[in-house]
C-alpha cells in the first residue's frame, strides 16, 4: 500500500463512504431501524467525507501540499463523525432515570427553529438517541459507526503522509 497514490486513497476512502451510507439506508429501508437525529448527523458526516475523498480522486493533485489540504479536509468530517458516534454510544450508556426526554422530531426541528438551535438540540441528545435499537455481536450501532469511522480516519491520515512515501506519485525530495 506504500506505492499508493492520492487518487487511490481518495478512491478507497469514497468506496468505504459509499459502503458506510449503504448498509445504513439498508438498516433503515431494509429493516425498519429508523434513524435518530444523531445517526442523521453521523451520516452528514460521511456524506461529506465521501463528497471530499471524490474531490480529491478527481483532481488527484501531484504536490504532497494537495495530499496534505485534502487530508485535512477529509479528516474533519470524519473526526466530527468519530464525536457524533461517541456522543451517541455515551447517550445509551446512561442509566434509564437519566436519559433525556425526547424531543420533537428532526423534521419538525429544521421547519421551525434556526439552525444553530437545531445542531445544539440534537447533541444535546433524546431519549430516542438513547436506545439501543439493535446490537450486533455485542455493540450496538453508533459502536459499529465509531469503528467504521475510526477505520476511515485512517484514510486521510494515509492522504496527508503519502508524500512521504516511497512511490506516493509525489515528486518528494525530503
Amino acid at each position: 500500500m506504500s506505492e499508493w497514490n492520492l487518487r487511490q486513497w481518495s478512491l478507497l476512502g469514497f468506496v468505504f463512504c459509499v459502503l458506510m451510507m449503504a448498509v445504513a439506508l439498508v438498516l433503515e429501508h431494509g429493516f425498519g431501524l429508523t434513524p435518530c437525529p444523531l445517526c442523521v448527523f453521523q451520516r452528514v458526516a460521511v456524506i461529506i467525507a465521501g463528497v471530499v475523498f471524490l474531490i480529491a480522486m478527481l483532481h488527484a493533485p501531484t504536490s504532497r501540499l494537495g495530499g496534505v489540504l485534502y487530508g485535512l479536509l477529509a479528516a474533519l468530517p470524519v473526526i466530527g463523525g468519530i464525536a457524533l458516534a461517541g456522543r451517541h454510544l455515551w447517550l445509551q450508556s446512561l442509566p434509564a432515570d437519566e436519559v433525556p426526554s425526547c424531543g420533537p422530531g428532526l423534521d419538525y426541528m429544521l421547519d421551525v427553529l434556526p439552525m444553530q438551535q437545531v445542531v445544539s438540540t440534537v447533541l444535546s441528545g433524546s431519549g430516542e438517541c438513547a436506545e439501543v435499537g439493535a446490537r450486533l455481536l455485542g455493540l450496538s450501532l453508533p459502536g459499529w459507526t465509531m469503528i467504521g469511522f475510526v477505520v476511515l480516519l485512517l484514510i486521510p491520515v494515509a492522504m496527508m503522509c503519502c508524500g512521504r512515501m516511497r512511490g506516493c506519485g509525489y515528486r518528494w525530495n525530503g
